[in-house]
């Protein structure tokens, strides 16, 4: 992935017109760049099902809604099952935001029905993640705030009501994901939720790595790397991980809302003397500690 500054269109467009997070005119997104197209039937097709993607979206839809409607948007999500694209983006247009989720992603192999609802938490969190924003847009989370509202905020309250003990159950969980999640949260249900949370980035993370870019990161090989200036665009792919990872581990209260100007509010941060769940420095340089 380019470190280049990605997914907006410039500031001076006119205001009618609609403005997009994790794309460039349609070619970016949720992950970079790639030609790869998985359509209905193909052989390559291996990840969920039809009626698994409207059941992840229509879950995730109508939990999320009455949040952005309460930050003054009109959410849609946008399905595109028949599209082979490989990829997610989101967008606003005045005060309609919307997702656009395809279901050439949600067909590729590495691709869980807890991986797919976190790219939809990620796109929706471009609309209400809260700062830090793309330096020079108004509207939209920067990409690792994003993916840290996807694990922070968004999937726990999607899946608040899930038995997710059951869920986490059937999964193979890497051992240092359980010991954290075990370590952090005191009840089976948290632990559960946690766990879960860390295998939807497992997912996408194994996508990542599987389009060709890094190698698989692992939960217990944290990217070490420290920006000396926040990051906008995507993260490496170890650093996304450690992201979803960090949201997860989070003990703030998930109805403790994040803000739109400020880094600190609904977060674990630095300053506020959290040491567990804190955005990662190798996209993350904190401005207020």
């Amino acid at each position: 992935m380019k470190h280049a500054k990605l997914g907006l269109m410039l500031a001076t467009l006119a205001m009618s017109q609609p403005i997009f997070a994790c794309t460039m005119d349609g070619k970016e997104g949720f992950v970079p760049k790639n030609d790869l197209k998985i359509m209905v039937g193909d052989k390559a097709a291996a990840g969920l099902t039809e009626a698994q993607f409207n059941s992840v979206i229509d879950q995730v839809e109508s939990i999320m809604t009455p949040y952005v409607t309460t930050a003054g948007g009109k959410l849609s999500v946008v399905r595109n099952w028949t599209d082979g694209t490989v990829n997610a983006y989101a967008e606003q247009n005045g005060a309609d935001w919307s997702v656009q989720m395809f279901g050439g992603l949600a067909r590729h192999k590495t691709i869980t029905e807890e991986g797919f609802a976190l790219v939809v938490c990620h796109e929706i969190g471009h609309h209400i993640g809260g700062a830090p924003k793309y330096n020079s847009d108004e509207w939209a989370s920067n990409e690792g705030q994003s993916d840290y509202f996807a694990t922070l905020k968004c999937l726990r309250r999607v899946w608040a009501q899930d038995d997710n003990a059951a869920i986490v159950s059937k999964m193979t969980v890497p051992a240092p994901l359980v010991d954290a999640c075990a370590k952090q949260w005191s009840s089976d249900v948290d632990r559960a939720l946690c766990a879960r949370s860390g295998m939807a980035g497992d997912s996408v993370a194994k996508l990542f790595a599987a389009l060709g870019w890094e190698k698989t990161p692992k939960f217990e090989t944290p990217d070490m790397r420290v920006v000396t200036a926040t990051n906008d665009a995507h993260p490496r792919t170890q650093c996304r991980l450690d992201t979803y990872f960090q949201g997860a581990l989070c003990e703030v209260n998930v109805e403790d809302s994040v803000d739109a100007k400020l880094e600190v509010p609904g977060t674990c941060h630095g300053s506020t003397g959290h040491k567990i769940g804190l955005r990662p420095l190798c996209w993350f340089k904190p401005s207020a500690e």
